[in-house]
């Protein structure tokens, strides 16, 4: 059976609005991975391979981030950015194959965000170690290794508080959250909510943007000889977490999202 082409692909995998969602597309999809991964749904389409077999695989690779950056220096810090890409591939992947295939799944959805889950953290929790120097001559500092789960644990915790918030509304009968209820509802909380989204300071903690930031840490160390670009740099993200895990808790509650 032949190929589709790019052409006839797009209009089917990339309907409209896909790429401007809010919530539900990172920047990285926007910016080059949907085209990516429209050249390799062209081999699978007229294959049996479904679009969970992606996601599964997309969950192992999610995991594989952390183990990935315990290698030590600039192979390990490479290692991590591949991973958390070849994430975010299969995750556009997987919900194309299942718009030309027609093949949607519940519980492929729900791999799909446990995945988004295990990045977060494999990728922090490999940052910790990271710091912590496993793999050198002297002791190991466990204070880095416990602020990279703390970081990782704020990552989780946010996620879980946007989910819940679905959780909370399907077990009072209501429908799905509109965007248009996240706006808070007080000036201050709104203004707040309005400064951080500018700053995207929060953004770091995602798996795919803290992998790219180690990627550069690690790179600054090498100049420097030691680990204090890493060891700085888990420090930020662990109070980063901290701090939006509070501020996205008290926007929820501000919202109308709950209401």
């Amino acid at each position: 059976m032949q190929k589709p082409s790019v052409a006839e692909l797009r209009p089917v995998v990339h309907p409209a609005g896909v790429k401007d969602r809010r919530s539900g597309e990172h920047w990285g999809g926007r910016l080059y991975m949907r085209e990516i991964s429209l050249r390799v749904d062209r081999h699978l389409v007229n294959t049996k391979v479904t679009p969970n077999q992606v996601t599964y695989v997309m969950t192992v690779v999610s995991v594989l981030a952390a183990p990935a950056l315990l290698v030590p220096g600039l192979a390990g810090a490479l290692l991590g950015v591949l991973m958390a890409q070849l994430y975010l591939l299969f995750d556009c992947v997987d919900g194309e194959l299942a718009r030309w295939k027609k093949q949607y799944s519940m519980a492929g959805v729900y791999l799909d965000r446990v995945a988004a889950y295990f990045l977060d953290a494999a990728v922090l929790l490999g940052f910790g170690l990271r710091a912590a120097d496993i793999w050198g001559e002297g002791r190991i500092d466990w204070l880095w290794a416990f602020l990279g789960t703390l970081a990782a644990l704020g990552a989780i915790m946010i996620k879980a508080e946007t989910d819940l918030v679905g959780v909370a509304r399907h077990q009072q009968g209501l429908p799905p959250v509109q965007e248009s209820a996240a706006e808070p509802r007080t000036s201050g909380v709104a203004l707040a909510r309005k400064a951080a989204a500018a700053l995207k300071f929060h953004r770091l903690i995602l798996g795919i943007e803290a992998s790219l930031l180690i990627l550069v840490l690690t790179i600054l160390d090498m100049i420097r000889g030691d680990l204090f670009f890493t060891r700085l740099g888990v420090a930020v993200l662990a109070a980063i977490a901290v701090l939006q895990t509070l501020l996205h808790l008290v926007s929820i509650l501000a919202s109308s999202r709950l209401r």
